[in-house]
């Protein structure tokens, strides 16, 4: 009898067990193909070396403009060396600082803009889900190693990145 009921938990376990439809999505794969973030990315790839340009630009001008200060300095007192270096210093570390913040906000623009990609895709999975009746759609990438193994079947990551990619797109 006590076989007889373990033998029905174990049936009724395993027949629970095979209508539930799983599936799962390499994010990191999803993250990096998806056409939105490879224009994120070409974007501020162009906008860095802009700003490269320009701050190296704006580099060799404060360095000709030193070495000029320097010829000028040597004619002077040390007095009028001193305040001319402090000038210039003061004017260097201004740009130096302007160039910090403006790198800091491309940097935090950046940031936005891929949380924006990060958050369509958990919705897109979050539907995909909801509409194709899955119980479970499990999130794995390089470093996080969660699923460890699964038939490839079950792999959603390609067809998300088609659905990311026609919204876009649209």
């Amino acid at each position: 009898m006590k076989n007889l009921i373990v033998a029905l938990i174990v049936l009724v376990t395993f027949a629970s067990c095979q209508d539930q439809k799983i599936g799962y999505v390499d994010n990191g794969k999803v993250i990096n193909d998806i056409q939105e973030k490879i224009d994120i990315e070409a974007k501020y790839d162009g906008l860095n070396e802009s700003f490269k340009l320009r701050a190296d630009s704006i580099g060799k001008t404060y360095q000709s403009e030193y070495l000029t200060l320097q010829a000028k300095a040597a004619r002077m007192s040390q007095s009028k060396q001193q305040e001319a270096m402090q000038s210039f210093q003061a004017k260097a570390q201004q740009y130096q600082q302007m160039m910090q913040a403006e790198q800091q906000k491309m940097q935090t623009a950046y940031q936005t803009e891929i949380d924006s990609v990060i958050s369509k895709m958990k919705a897109t999975v979050k539907d995909y889900g909801k509409a194709n009746a899955y119980k479970f759609i499990l999130g794995t990438n390089e470093s996080v190693g969660t699923v460890l193994y699964v038939e490839e079947v079950l792999d959603l990551t390609d067809i998300i990145i088609k659905e990311i990619d026609t919204v876009y797109k649209k």
